[in-house]
């Protein structure tokens, strides 16, 4: 008993060291991220048709921490996978170790990917049809604060959406998924990205339906992925079991 509780406390312990290790690395990228904080901003608003408006002085701060934490978070993405990784490492095999090592890149470029897509692609189509709404009523008047606000919640959702493919890959490496649970799971699957969508988005029929349609071929992308990951694994396996019974 005592030597499980032993276990339990050093458990703790290497994982409290890893969320410090990674809450240190966020902080050291948010203070770093408030050097180029400005240039970020006026790279985001010189194509805008219309001037943000400030309602406050305090609203420039908001916004520049919300912008400086997003680059933050994505430059601490690859530290706390890292750290993850080595928190459970002892945990797996070598050849787990190999297989789990390979994904660190590849979350944070899908995480940038995510972003790179929402802002780019999406977010110009979704702002100009709900522009387009009050152009012949309204007298648009957008705050600084309110625009980055509804930037940040059309485009970091995306960041970590993109994420599902390697999660998928990886769950599947280990063999706690494979791409028949997920063909199973599909229409539950459908439905979580219909809500998750419409919670991420304004409240208009077509931001939903373009931000559905990538989610979608995002979870059968994944799925695909899922199954060349099965079927390589399943070919080594029975590579090495035929190596096996020919060496007996």
């Amino acid at each position: 008993m005592e030597d499980r509780n032993m276990k339990a406390m050093e458990h703790f312990e290497e994982l409290r060291k890893r969320i410090i290790i990674t809450l240190v690395a966020f902080m050291l990228f948010l203070l770093l991220s408030f050097i180029f904080v400005q240039d970020i901003y006026h790279f985001m608003v010189k194509d805008l048709p219309f001037k943000l408006a400030l309602l406050g002085p305090s609203d420039i701060i908001v916004v520049y921490l919300m912008i400086a934490t997003v680059v933050a978070i994505a430059g601490t993405i690859p530290v706390a996978a890292h750290q993850l990784w080595l928190f459970i490492r002892p945990a797996l095999t070598d050849k787990e170790r190999k297989v789990t090592a390979r994904y660190i890149p590849a979350i944070f470029l899908l995480f940038i990917g995510g972003i790179c897509f929402s802002y780019f692609v999406l977010f110009p189509i979704v702002l100009s049809f709900l522009m387009s709404l009050s152009s012949e009523m309204f007298t648009t008047f957008f705050t600084t604060e309110k625009y980055f606000k509804f930037v940040l919640h059309m485009t970091l959702p995306f960041g970590f959406l993109f994420e599902l493919p390697v999660v998928m890959m990886f769950l599947t490496s280990l063999g706690i998924l494979n791409p028949y649970q997920l063909h199973k799971m599909r229409k539950y699957a459908y439905f979580a990205l219909i809500v998750t969508s419409v919670l991420i988005t304004p409240p208009d029929f077509l931001s939903d339906v373009l931000v559905i349609i990538p989610l979608i071929l995002l979870y059968e992308v994944s799925v695909n992925l899922s199954k060349i990951v099965y079927k390589r694994k399943a070919a080594k396996v029975l590579q090495e079991e035929t190596d096996l019974n020919a060496i007996n």
